[in-house]
């Protein structure tokens, strides 16, 4: 017996049992962390590998993409801050192995052990995977192969593809309604295989604020509305650029004495305050929208492809939000009560015609109590032609009960009821009438346009929002219509989403160097509640976010619009309504594991970089098996790529950094 407990005293017994005492700790603590098949990829336009191999590392945490419980999410007596949640809004189908994560226990209180993953810029190396031989990526039977895309014909470099359908357009040659300036997409046999090339002698843009006065004349070489509107002030050639005085048809004299003229004619519209999102209709080289930026107002511009087809590339490349859009026969992609002010200035739109039912497109997206400004002919000319058409402007604004509360010289205003009272006290019969209680005015993709008007809710809800910068950080009303699973802790999630996304965006702004970028025009392919350009707004301000809604999920537009941010409703599977070369940064969070099933990756991609500006970036955060698939795609497209792993914050990250050359 006393032999037997010497062995165990014995210095080699107690390095065994020390030994397998670590073996079955690593084991188990293995085991803990290696379930998270999340990845982050970034596309940048880094032309050599040294630049690549100097950039930093940026640890995330495991948790992004996990799902999370949040039947309730609302936190209790404690002071401290738990770690943030990721955004968690829709979350992407997990593969069969993954594990369900908590942020709240059963009682519905944070978990004290919840990670959303701190930027730790002290850990691990740089892993930059520049190849720009090989388009493989991943190992064994993950392996993924592509072969090289070509490049597009030259008459391509404008290509929008659902815009610029010959085949289709053609049927409506004959229509005066718009129907060819509608989106008509080429079938899935039809659409590009190839890279949109930029023009010759293509600049990397001028950055804002600069940019707002004066582009490169090669990246959109056309004259044509010089030599129409250089009268106007519109825009004027200079050497190798575009000038832009700043003027209008309506406002030769400029922008910012036109929209000062607006603010003291209705005091209540309160730029920057009241008044943060704008709608302008036919908005030429968006100047409107261009000054209204220094007033704290963003300005969505938007005008078709049609004679001035380049009006809204000029807007882009001068770093205005702007899309390619029009009143025609189909709603426009914006929710209801998104714009507190709409602008129409000689956007040569017949308001009345078809029982006004393009103006009740503007009532459906004009939020409660919001203003409509109209400067136009029918203002202020005494021609008999001129003088009916104001008749039947001030007959139709007055029985959708809108109130004109200011003319004066060639501008008229009218605002927007803020309640359905006057809706009720109408006499029976009078129309256009009310639409069907059963109508959701949110409802936009490919719905017809409804001679009707758009009820206002009963509840409130979409009514009140706090005046800017106060709305941007807090969860509208209309965040509990959403209909998604987290009803009794949507507040506490928007909360979440948006905390997290600071935290993010504050650690790439540091680590990247964001800054120095000079990302104006982004876009956030998958914007859930908004976190992200919210983030973007704080830590960025010369930056704008598009926010695009896939029609796939639960329609969180109205949030978005309810913040002061502004974007649209999309579907993935096909081509997006912009110029090509018109952003700057893509994110997508989740996206193609969500999308992956319905769409084709690879014509995804293909449009990514149809709308990205040479030298434009791409963040991309999905699982592992998507990203090894999106690697090769992007390197068969000639990006540079760069992944990194995020896993825990100990263990070495690997983000993909594939940029558009």
């Amino acid at each position: 017996m006393k032999a037997l407990i010497d062995l165990f005293k014995s210095p080699f017994s107690i390095k065994i049992a020390a030994l397998f005492l670590a073996c079955i700790a690593t084991f188990f603590l293995g085991k803990h962390w290696s379930h998270d098949p999340s990845q982050l990829i970034f596309f940048n336009p880094n032309t050599n590998a040294s630049e690549a191999n100097t950039a930093p590392s940026a640890p995330i945490s495991s948790n992004s993409l996990r799902t999370i419980n949040i039947s309730s999410f609302i936190s209790t007596a404690s002071t401290q801050v738990p770690p943030l949640p990721p955004p968690v809004l829709i979350p992407s189908p997990p593969p069969p192995s993954l594990e369900r994560f908590e942020v709240v226990d059963q009682n519905g209180e944070m978990k004290d052990d919840f990670d959303a993953g701190l930027f730790d810029l002290e850990v691990g190396g740089n892993q930059a995977l520049w190849n720009e031989t090989m388009v493989e990526s991943g190992v064994g039977e993950g392996r993924v192969r592509v072969d090289r895309f070509q490049p597009c014909v030259a008459s391509t470099r404008e290509y929008i593809p659902c815009l610029d359908n010959l085949e289709a357009i053609e049927k409506f040659n004959a229509s005066e309604r718009g129907e060819k300036f509608e989106r008509h997409c080429p079938d899935e046999g039809k659409r590009l295989n190839c890279l949109v090339p930029a023009p010759e002698a293509y600049k990397t843009s001028i950055p804002w604020p600069k940019s707002r006065e004066e582009v490169w004349f090669n990246n959109v070489p056309h004259t044509r509305l010089v030599e129409e509107k250089g009268g106007q002030n519109w825009i004027a050639r200079d050497g190798e650029k575009f000038r832009f005085p700043g003027g209008g048809t309506q406002f030769i004299h400029g922008a910012d004495q036109y929209i000062q003229q607006i603010s003291v004619m209705v005091q209540d519209i309160a730029f920057g305050s009241k008044t943060r999102i704008v709608l302008d209709v036919g908005c030429g080289v968006a100047s409107f929208g261009a000054y209204l930026f220094s007033r704290d107002v963003i300005t969505m511009s938007i005008a078709p492809k049609d004679a001035h087809e380049n009006q809204i590339q000029f807007a882009l490349e001068r770093g205005v939000p702007a899309m390619v859009a029009v009143f025609a026969t189909h709603r426009l992609f914006y929710p209801s009560q998104a714009f507190d002010l709409v602008h129409c200035s000689r956007c040569r739109i017949n308001w009345t015609r078809d029982g006004g039912i393009l103006l009740l497109e503007v009532n459906r997206m004009l939020r409660s109590g919001g203003y409509f400004v109209w400067a136009a002919q029918p203002v202020y000319k005494h021609e008999e032609a001129q003088q009916e058409a104001w008749k039947e402007m001030v007959n139709l604004t007055a029985r959708i009960c809108w109130k004109l509360v200011k003319k004066e010289g060639y501008i008229a205003i009218w605002k927007k009821p803020s309640n359905n009272t006057c809706y009720n006290r109408r006499e029976a019969g009078v129309q256009p009438s009310l639409c069907d209680p059963d109508d959701n005015p949110d409802d936009v993709w490919y719905v017809n346009l409804k001679a009707c008007i758009s009820r206002l809710p009963e509840s409130g809800f979409e009514r009140d929002v706090s005046p800017w910068p106060d709305r941007l950080h807090v969860p509208p009303q209309r965040l509990q219509a959403v209909q998604m699973d987290a009803y009794m802790a949507k507040n506490e999630l928007f909360k979440a989403e948006s905390a997290y996304w600071n935290e993010i965006i504050g650690s790439y702004v540091n680590a990247f160097r964001w800054k120095e970028m000079n990302l104006r025009n982004v876009m956030d392919m998958r914007a859930g509640l908004g976190g992200f350009a919210a983030a973007m707004i704080d830590l960025l301000p010369n930056s704008w976010v598009m926010n695009v809604v896939p029609t796939s999920e639960p329609n969180t537009l109205p949030v978005i619009y309810d913040r002061g941010l502004v974007g649209v409703a999309h579907d993935w599977c096909e081509p997006f309504d912009t110029y090509p070369r018109t952003y700057d940064l893509l994110h997508a969070y989740g996206l193609f594991s969500r999308e992956q099933k319905r769409c084709n990756i690879t014509t995804i991609l293909l449009e990514m970089d149809r709308i990205l500006r040479p030298g434009g970036r791409a963040y991309i955060r999905d699982f592992k098996y998507i990203i090894d698939e999106i690697q090769a795609i992007t390197l068969a497209m000639g990006w540079r790529a760069n992944q990194f792993d995020t896993s825990e914050a100990w263990q070495q990250k690997n983000h993909l950094f594939p940029g558009k050359g």
